[in-house]
């Protein structure tokens, strides 16, 4: 992706056959085996941060993994908000015809499964030390625990019925990885049962944390566990439950809107009171490649970026004027190529000299303009905010017992931080109010890993996807039951033909 590993890799080569085979001998300096780690907290809790670690991307190198920008291919650029006008892997997700084959697709799932086989390896040498005490045994297993349901969670949102490990299979010496598929409500037992014990044992924030030596922002806490929880319900429309979660979420009493949608997202903003569970970045320590993969292309400003992700003009310009949101684009700027880059007037408009008609438009919420100008970003992720908490409670509520007072105060809460055109409950039926609902987690959660989730709970992907594309005068590709989920990874059915893609979008 980089141009530089050109010549790092040639580097090497060179390297290689100038030096004899002597030097080329590593030193070690240590080596772990079973006997000698996981014996002191510090093992535990470098254990424990090797799974966080895996949220963003390998310990070294590129961060744009999982959470840091692929997932995004499979959340949102499948939908009716994400666009890329590049071909090959995300312009496939993008155009909604992709194959088993397709990469980003397969890299997702890799990346995933990397962070529960580390979540399980460390939950099983955990629980099998003596050397640190109880709570801390507690803290760290609840911790992995609460990691490894994100994990499950997105796993089963794509993929349906999954490969189920735990730490059991660890310690299962006669274990075989071509095992089959999980059902969904399985995996969801596993995830609810840990949540259960997260809840009970995490502490709300980490202020007066005896377990770890300072305020360490961004671990996962109570009501961390507790939304994560609700989220699940929701999916298995257990209204009550999501309802009942979330009202407990809020009792919690330390989360509130950010004051301006702009300033959540802007780079300097790692973490505030609307955060409940975020991935957190430092461009000078462990950045990400947010920036380069979200920046405008031919910008004056932010240069050299990509816009691999990019939103849907159509999605765009749902927004009403007056929504701040609406501003947190790049629509319209004189590009260092010399062109004015805007938005073409009609679909298929010719581009008078000196104007470029952009395919689609770059959003300000991980390519922050008065942020960094550098190659690795220090864009934070929020996985779970309070802004989500509020709409899930709204959904459950409508399910219950239509659009209540309260229901539609929890959405015009969010609407109003922005200047959005408030809801007004005497003109809403149960099913408008639904409607409204899936269209302000539009607005307010594009490219968060929501969407697409959203689309399928809502019992909307087809139709919404599907009108999205012949309003762009694209073929309606999308067909269910056979894209409910996405299709096992080609280099995964080749290890394990139990991961049979029968069904599904081959």
């Amino acid at each position: 992706m980089k141009k530089y590993n050109i010549f790092l890799l040639a580097a090497a080569v060179l390297t290689q056959f100038s030096c004899n085979k002597t030097s080329l001998e590593p030193k070690i300096y240590s080596s772990l085996t079973s006997q000698n780690a996981f014996l002191t907290k510090s093992d535990a809790i470098a254990a424990v941060n090797s799974v966080y670690a895996r949220l963003k991307g390998p310990a070294v190198g590129d961060n744009f993994d999982y959470w840091t920008v692929r997932h995004f291919a499979l959340t949102d650029l499948t939908t009716d908000v994400g666009h890329c006008s590049y071909a090959g892997d995300p312009g496939q997700l993008s155009q909604v015809q992709w194959n088993s084959a397709n990469g980003l697709i397969a890299e997702d799932y890799r990346q995933i499964y990397k962070l529960i086989a580390n979540a399980n390896n460390a939950i099983y040498n955990i629980g099998g030390m003596s050397s640190i005490s109880a709570a801390e045994k507690s803290q760290f297993l609840a911790e992995m625990k609460f990691l490894r349901a994100i994990a499950y969670s997105d796993l089963t949102d794509a993929w349906g019925p999954v490969i189920l490990n735990t730490e059991k299979d660890v310690a299962n010496p006669d274990y075989k990885a071509q095992t089959k598929p999980s059902p969904v409500a399985d995996v969801d037992a596993l995830m609810i049962t840990d949540l259960e014990n997260a809840i009970s044992v995490l502490p709300i924030d980490y202020t007066k944390s005896s377990i770890y030596s300072t305020n360490d922002v961004g671990r996962a806490t109570k009501g961390a566990a507790m939304f994560l929880l609700a989220k699940i319900y929701l999916r298995e429309h257990n209204w009550q439950k999501a309802a009942d979660l979330t009202k407990q979420v809020m009792d919690l009493g330390i989360y509130q809107l950010y004051p301006s949608y702009a300033g959540l997202f802007k780079e300097s903003n790692t973490w505030c009171s609307e955060n409940i569970f975020s991935v957190l970045s430092d461009a000078n320590v462990n950045g990400t490649e947010l920036l380069n993969h979200f920046g405008p292309l031919s910008h004056p400003v932010l240069t050299d970026r990509w816009q691999y992700y990019a939103v849907t003009w159509d999605f765009y310009n749902s927004y009403g004027d007056e929504d701040d949101r609406k501003k947190m684009f790049f629509t319209e700027y004189q590009g260092v190529d010399g062109l004015t880059h805007k938005q073409a007037p009609s679909l298929g408009a010719t581009a008078p000299d000196g104007v470029l008609y952009m395919p689609d438009v770059a959003t300000m919420k991980y390519a922050d303009p008065n942020g960094a100008n550098t190659y690795y970003d220090g864009h934070s992720v929020d996985v779970l905010r309070y802004a989500d908490v509020l709409l899930s409670r709204a959904e459950a509520l409508n399910e219950l017992g239509g659009p209540t007072a309260e229901a539609v105060g929890l959405v015009n809460q969010v609407k109003a931080r922005s200047h959005a055109k408030l809801l007004v409950a005497a003109n809403l039926t149960q099913a408008t109010f639904r409607d409204a609902l899936l269209q302000e987690r539009g607005w307010e959660l594009y490219y968060e890993g929501k969407r697409r989730a959203d689309l399928k709970r809502f019992g909307k992907y087809d139709v919404i996807v599907n009108a999205y594309l012949k309003r762009i005068g694209s073929t309606n590709t999308v067909q269910l039951p056979r894209d409910e989920y996405f299709p096992y990874p080609l280099n995964q059915v080749n290890i394990n033909p139990n991961l049979n893609n029968a069904g599904r979008q081959q």
